[in-house]
């Protein structure tokens, strides 16, 4: 494998009390281009010393930094969100580079990114408290909302900088301090965050950043007495180890975990533009994406229209390495994401599925998998009951409202769920109706600094965003006084 000029990467280090530490004879690895396989750098997982560090930073800036004004905290975050916008482009390359998708889509992410940092930087200065009558002449009640304590955080690898942002933005916004452990995969955002919050004045301790293998830091820091909140967004089957483990010693957590996102077309739908809209989110970072279309149910007076035009525009995607400015869609994450789409196309057929376009990898060198459209979807199938997580949209019919409603439903997962109608009566019923901690109607709206973002069942807990954002950094403390 080559490596390219180390010099256009970013420098991958641990940051823990305001220090960048490399190597030095740490455990290190590779960090690679899933478009070729590249050697991209070499990232230094913590020791136990260097975790031990971490915790103790944060424990010590937690006591200053929780009396800080809201006005200071917010003076940072305004300030990591004009850096962010002023280096998107540099920050978006190299987040090309290890995480593989599109650099339109990475410059993307990073400027939207600081939307949120802005958001926390206005909403941390109405946490407020309130006073409450009292039966009796003589006391005072009140109520007030602290910050919870050291956070340890965990954020993925398909939107790094987004993720990222938004927990330390929210951390610290309440008055908090963090430990983040973020994507060994894709580090070059999280490390450039990390960069950020600390040209911008954020005091040593208050974002501390390692790396290392996800089991051994996650155990580590969620039993540590020093922690007392956990923020974790990923599978969710780690989720849970996570929340057991938490829940062992009384902590709290925010999870946004996984989903299966259920898209209803109706007959009286403008079907032909959801059609066009669902091709552009289906395969935005190549399907990688928690909120992304996975479930497709078409009214099937509507089937055939939304078939000729969402596979007339899935043949238009161009698949190539992100650097390219004409790909519209660049490699998967990983090389075993890969055999992954591959086990779930296979599966999808031998229960009486069809192929109708893409269905297997494209090329020798890199991640690359071809757009795929599957028809004829059997609820029973692999597809249609495990989120894949790629590029893949399983397309199935339906007739009765009931019935689709209750396939929608009929997973244990709740994260986000879609519907097009052109019905007002139709559209607030399936709001109503899906069990899901988001619904977009007729167009695409998640995700935004001002509202808020999680699942229900088995997709999470908690809110991140919205007026919910702090929710989960803050305890409540209610005091009674008498004169």
């Amino acid at each position: 494998m080559s490596v390219i000029d180390a010099g256009s990467y970013e420098k991958l280090a641990l940051f823990i009390d305001g220090q960048w530490l490399s190597g030095e004879g740490r455990r290190e690895q590779e960090v690679t281009d899933p478009a070729d396989g590249s050697v991209l750098g070499m990232l230094p997982h913590a020791t136990q010393r260097d975790l031990e560090a971490a915790l103790a930073a944060a424990q010590r800036a937690f006591g200053e930094w929780r009396h800080t004004s809201p006005l200071e905290r917010g003076k940072i975050l305004r300030r990591v969100a004009e850096l962010a916008r002023e280096r998107a482009e540099a920050i978006g390359r190299n987040m090309t580079l290890d995480q593989g998708k599109p650099l339109a889509e990475a410059v993307s992410e990073v400027r939207a990114s600081a939307d949120h940092a802005e958001w926390h930087a206005e909403e941390c200065r109405r946490i407020y408290g309130r006073l409450i009558p009292p039966r009796v002449p003589g006391v005072r009640q009140s109520v007030t909302r602290e910050p919870v304590g050291v956070v340890a955080a965990f954020t993925p690898w398909n939107f790094p900088f987004n993720q990222a942002i938004r927990k330390i933005a929210a951390a610290l916004g309440a008055g908090c301090t963090i430990v983040l452990k973020g994507p060994e995969d894709s580090p070059s955002a999280v490390i450039a965050l990390a960069r950020l919050f600390d040209e911008a004045g954020c005091p040593p301790g208050c974002v501390n950043l390692v790396w290392g293998i996800p089991a051994e830091i996650s155990d580590f820091l969620v039993r540590s007495t020093i922690v007392r909140k956990i923020s974790f967004t990923g599978s969710i089957a780690v989720g849970k180890q996570l929340a057991a483990l938490a829940g062992a010693h009384m902590k709290r957590v925010t999870m946004e975990l996984g989903g299966h996102t259920p898209v209803i077309v109706f007959s009286d739908a403008d079907v032909e533009s959801a059609a066009r809209l669902l091709v552009q989110q289906k395969f935005r970072n190549a399907g990688q994406v928690c909120v992304a279309p996975t479930r497709f149910y078409i009214h099937e007076q509507a089937y055939d229209r939304f078939m000729a035009t969402f596979l007339e525009e899935v043949e238009r995607i161009k698949v190539g390495n992100g650097l390219d400015p004409t790909t519209r869609m660049g490699p998967l994450a990983h090389e075993r994401r890969v055999s992954s789409m591959l086990s779930f196309v296979d599966d999808a057929v031998s229960a009486g599925a069809r192929v109708e376009c893409g269905g297997e990898r494209i090329g020798s060198t890199g991640s690359f998998f071809a757009p795929t459209v599957v028809s004829g979807v059997a609820d029973s199938a692999q597809l249609m009951k495990v989120e894949p997580f790629g590029p893949i949209a399983p397309i199935a019919r339906f007739s009765e409202f009931e019935d689709v409603t209750a396939r929608a439903n009929g997973l244990p997962y709740g994260l986000a769920a879609a519907v097009f109608t052109g019905s007002a009566a139709t559209a607030q019923a399936a709001a109503a109706s899906i069990e899901s901690g988001m619904v977009t109607v007729n167009h695409w709206g998640l995700g935004l600094a001002e509202t808020p973002f999680g699942g229900v069942k088995e997709s999470g807990v908690g809110s991140e965003g919205g007026a919910e954002t702090f929710d989960g950094y803050l305890v409540t403390k209610f005091v009674t006084e008498l004169h």
